[in-house]
């Protein structure tokens, strides 16, 4: 039998399409505490009763909205590795750079609950997570940080969650970094591209870089 979460994702026009939306917009913005089912319900236009019937209590929405988005970042990093496949590391990352902001950008309650769930103290008590383990484990075979994807090392590890985090901060702070640099929408998008291959570019790639001039 299919999940709601199935259901929602197969018919996004249905009601469970339509509370998932709003859940991962208003967990996104307000985080699991800072959200009611009332808000949720509110935003759909139905009443507690409706939500209740369709996702069950407000944890098993949010764990399904958590599921959704990590589906979605799962897609999308199979899209741009398909993309990326056997260019040199320092193309693959520009690629990437470019491809998965402009992904993010479009869809902010990614970073938000990333960063929500991950790096701030809750009182949910979650379930298990696979997922995100799962992304580095991908990532850092792509990046060529490990033979085997299932062996990463704790370093890879670390180097692949330092450059998650300055990008999901970048697209999560956007409200509070782009008055600040008093940039409208396009050219604070551009200039974090740009930061973002300054600063991980030579990262990752330098040392390829360096032995390719070398040859040439």
């Amino acid at each position: 039998m299919a999940t709601p979460l199935e259901k929602a994702r197969k018919d996004p026009d249905s009601m469970k399409g339509k509370i998932l939306k709003a859940a991962r917009r208003i967990f996104g913005e307000y985080g699991f505490h800072g959200t009611t089912t009332r808000m949720i319900a509110r935003e759909v236009g139905i009443d507690i009763s409706t939500l209740y019937y369709h996702w069950g209590e407000k944890g098993d929405l949010y764990e399904a909205v958590i599921e959704d988005i990590n589906e979605d970042l799962r897609r999308k990093l199979q899209e741009v590795e398909g993309v990326i496949h056997g260019l040199p590391l320092a193309m693959r990352l520009q690629i990437s750079i470019d491809r998965m902001t402009d992904f993010l950008f479009e869809c902010p309650e990614i970073s938000n609950l990333l960063l929500f769930r991950y790096f701030r103290k809750t009182r949910h008590e979650e379930r298990f997570d696979p997922y995100f383990p799962e992304h580095i484990r991908g990532i850092a075979r792509s990046m060529n940080l490990c033979e085997d994807k299932k062996k990463v090392p704790t370093a890879a590890t670390l180097k692949i969650l330092a450059m998650l985090n300055a990008i999901h901060n970048f697209i999560s702070g956007e409200n509070f970094f782009r008055p600040m640099l008093r940039l409208g929408r396009e050219e604070y998008v551009r200039h974090v591209k740009e930061t973002l291959k300054f600063i991980l570019v030579p990262a990752f790639a330098g040392s390829e870089e360096e032995r390719a001039s070398a040859v040439k």
